[in-house]
């Protein structure tokens, strides 16, 4: 198959073109900046700004006949809602959602014509449980998550499918950037949720990429994958205990999980 991934420059998405190519797929790398993708061993590397109608044109033109499509760009940014700029968010909102939808637009006239075609959204953890601080980066996963189920049941019909991949805490993990302090009032809350994630991961500690690389290896070959895909040890936690309890129990277990006392 002949694969593009978005953000392939590092951590999950660099995993991911390498375990591709390793499985004897085509990959087609790409990222915002493309000296990132140098040390990579793929078909094709392009620069890709999924922000930028123009770039995605550009990118998808030279990508040649395409197979699937692993969306992986993103971008974080941490801090209380109260204070988060909303730029930002927008930013984020633009990259981590509306990427993924922007560059899967052009393709999928061709797809559903032909029948076929694989869509790998690479959510997060985040994208079915909110936490502080992480309000806005969660928002973005939320609505990725959203695009990608109606996008299941829109294009399933067409012999399309659709698969969501949602890490736990991995390491080496996206590059942090855009951390808003806020009102010295939450400096206790930052204080106490700094190290909630050594807690929620235990012992195994965080996820290599590579496992999500892995993950996604089998969300491309097989057609039996479920539309949701938890990986790590936390995300199968986390996401099972959300999944059997109402918002009270969920909240109060988590508390008790995490010594949470804001």
């Amino acid at each position: 198959m002949r694969i593009l991934i978005t953000g392939a420059g590092r951590a999950i998405g660099a995993a991911t073109a390498t375990e591709l190519t390793r499985a004897g797929h085509e990959v087609v790398a790409t990222a915002r900046d493309p000296g990132l993708l140098v040390d990579l061993d793929v078909a094709l590397r392009l620069a890709l700004d999924v922000t930028d109608p123009r770039s995605v044109a550009t990118a998808l033109g030279s990508a040649g006949e395409l197979d699937a499509v692993v969306n992986n760009a993103a971008l974080n940014g941490r801090g209380p809602l109260e204070a988060f700029p909303l730029e930002r968010l927008a930013a984020m909102l633009d990259t981590n959602a509306l990427g993924a939808l922007r560059v899967l637009q052009p393709l999928l006239p061709d797809w559903r014509a032909r029948g076929s075609g694989v869509i790998v959204n690479v959510s997060s953890i985040q994208g079915r449980v909110a936490t502080p601080l992480d309000g806005a980066y969660s928002a973005t996963k939320y609505a990725l998550e959203s695009l990608s189920e109606t996008l299941h049941y829109e294009l399933g019909h067409f012999g399309i499918r659709v698969v969501i991949v949602e890490p736990g805490y991995t390491d080496p993990g996206m590059k942090q950037t855009g951390r808003t302090p806020g009102d010295p009032a939450y400096a206790p809350l930052w204080e106490q949720w700094e190290h909630t994630d050594q807690v929620v991961t235990g012992p195994s500690g965080r996820t290599p990429p590579e496992v999500v690389a892995a993950a996604v290896l089998r969300a491309v070959e097989d057609p039996t994958t479920p539309l949701r895909v938890p990986v790590g040890e936390d995300a199968a936690m986390v996401l099972g205990a959300r999944s059997s309890m109402d918002d009270a129990t969920f909240e109060a277990s988590m508390r008790a999980v995490l010594g949470a006392t804001w």
